[in-house]
This record gives C-alpha cells, sequence and structure tokens, in this order.
C-alpha cells in the first residue's frame, strides 16, 4: 500500500528560476495542450478504465499548498467554488474538509461515482457528472474557480472566458497541480533502455524529467493565464515533496498517466513487467518518489 505521509513541511523549495527545455521531446505544455484537443467523447471515458487505480494512487495535495491558494484567493468557509474535473475527489475532499461548498463538475462517470462515495460524508459538495463544457451557467455566481491537475483538459477557448463568467466580482481562479511522482535519476538510469527500446514516444514528464523543466513549463503557463485577457494579480509557487510507494503501487500509478493509457495493451504489459523484473531486482518492493505540487492563483479582471 502507498505511503502519504504528513506533507505539512515540503523537503525542499525550489527557486522560481525557469531553465531551458532541452529535450528532443515536447515539453510538458506542449503534450497538455494536446489533450484538450481531443474529442469531448474521448475525453469523458479516458481515465473509465483506471478510474479506481487514480483513486488509490494519485498524489494528495499538500495541504499547505492548499491553505496558501485559499489565503491568496482571499476565501472563507463556507464560500462556494466551483470546481472543474474534480476526478476522484481528491482536492475536494481538503477543501470540503475545510467547510467549503463545492459544486465538482466531472465528466467521467466512473470518477464522479468515486467522488460521490469520497464526499459521502459532506452535504455541502454536490458531484455532477459533466464536463465544464456541458455545464450550463446560470444566475449563480462563486468565490472561486478551482481545477486539480485538470485545467489542461479543456479547450482554452472556453476554459478561461466561462470561468470568468461563472465568477462574482474579484473572485479567483485556483490552479492547483502534482506532477506524477517519479524515480530518481540513479534508478531512472536502470530502466531507460527498457523505455528506449519499447516505448520512446512515452514523454520524458511521464517517465522521469528534471524538476527545473517542470518549474520552467509552470512559469510559462503562468505567462498563458495572463495572456488570456480574463485574470490578472497572479500568484505562483512550486514545492518538492517525496514520498514512498510499493513497487506495485509505483506501476499502478503509472498505469493512470495518459501515455500510459494512450498504449496499446500488449505494450503496456510488456513494458511494465520489464520496469517491474529490473526494479525489483535492484531496489526491492519500496521505491522513493518525488513529486512537485503547485498553484496559480490570479484574480478576475
Amino acid at each position: 500500500m502507498t505511503d502519504f505521509p504528513d506533507l505539512s513541511h515540503p523537503l525542499e523549495e525550489i527557486p522560481a528560476i525557469a531553465t531551458p527545455n532541452d529535450s528532443e521531446q515536447k515539453s510538458w505544455t506542449e503534450v497538455v495542450n494536446d489533450y484538450a484537443g481531443k474529442d469531448l467523447d474521448e475525453r469523458k471515458h479516458w481515465y473509465g478504465s483506471v478510474a479506481e487505480a487514480y483513486n488509490r494512487v494519485r498524489p494528495r495535495y499538500p495541504q499547505e499548498i492548499i491553505d496558501r491558494a485559499i489565503k491568496l484567493a482571499q476565501l472563507q468557509p463556507p464560500a462556494k467554488i466551483l470546481e472543474l474535473g474534480c476526478g476522484p475527489a481528491i482536492a475536494t475532499v481538503n477543501l470540503a474538509r475545510l467547510g467549503f461548498s463545492l459544486v465538482s463538475l466531472e465528466p467521467n462517470y466512473e470518477a464522479a461515482e468515486l467522488a460521490k462515495q469520497n464526499c459521502a460524508q459532506y452535504p455541502h459538495v454536490e458531484i455532477q457528472n459533466l464536463a465544464f463544457e456541458e455545464w450550463e451557467l446560470g444566475s449563480e455566481r462563486f468565490e472561486a474557480v478551482l481545477a486539480a491537475t485538470s485545467w489542461h483538459w479543456i479547450d482554452p477557448a472556453i476554459a478561461y472566458a466561462k470561468s470568468a463568467s461563472a465568477l462574482k466580482s474579484q473572485g479567483s481562479l485556483i490552479l492547483l497541480w502534482n506532477t506524477p511522482p517519479q524515480i530518481d535519476e540513479t534508478t531512472y538510469q536502470l530502466v531507460e533502455d527498457i523505455y528506449q527500446a519499447l516505448v520512446p514516444s512515452i514523454p520524458f514528464y511521464a517517465r522521469h524529467e528534471g524538476r527545473q523543466t517542470h518549474q520552467a513549463d509552470f512559469l510559462k503557463f503562468s505567462q498563458t493565464i495572463l495572456d488570456s485577457g480574463y485574470f490578472y494579480n497572479l500568484s505562483y509557487d512550486c514545492s518538492r515533496y517525496h514520498v514512498v510507494y510499493s513497487l506495485d503501487d509505483y506501476l499502478l500509478l503509472l498505469s493512470t498517466l495518459s501515455p500510459y493509457i494512450a498504449l496499446a495493451p500488449d505494450s503496456r504489459i510488456q513494458l511494465f513487467d520489464k520496469l517491474r523484473a529490473v526494479l525489483h531486482h535492484h531496489r526491492g518492493d519500496r521505491l522513493k518518489l518525488s513529486f512537485l505540487s503547485a498553484f496559480h492563483v490570479a484574480h478576475k479582471i
């Protein structure tokens, strides 16, 4: 079982310095831009087969990241938040515990059902099995719009304008991000040849990518938010955390990442069998992973 330790203190603060991405592959920002371009029906069903795994092994959002984002957004319970793409309600639960009211949209049926189960004890949370594109903007306005590692699945032409329309005056856009937990450089070198031989198309962000590259991508995305013309007064920060996964849960985690979902089943099985054999031989059944948790908070113009 995966250990999700108390992440109240980051192991390392990362300075906000952009560094060049010298990878020959697409960067994270380029890859995720492709997701919003998928057909809506495909997006609605994308995570269906891995919803249970997603709920079990995706990293949780450190409470200090959420607390800082809430403070910057100037939110106080029981403020009402519109959440986009809540998945199985990983971030939703954190906010519900603090007393916020949420209308949480999730396009995938399986994930929405898990979200309802996870939020059953919070009557002030409403889960709707809808994509943001399908959701009808009524007369109600919200103090904040939240997206937790889901904003990149929404067409930017819709995401910014519709979110701004859903907000009250001075309302806030809150974007939370967790990068995929990854093995360290030395461990990755043990399996790099497997990737190159079997699935060279898997982007580095989904196997092993330096934190400075992720940092540069997040900073680049900060400018994209401002360039939308709907938000200003942007705040951003990013911290690094460590977590321990069992080998089984690490492979299960990989199965929830889009580049692995897109693989043919036979290719995915072959890859995971090879990874399991090498990692177990050299590292045993426990893997130390690291991930970045970040936020963007901006205010409606």
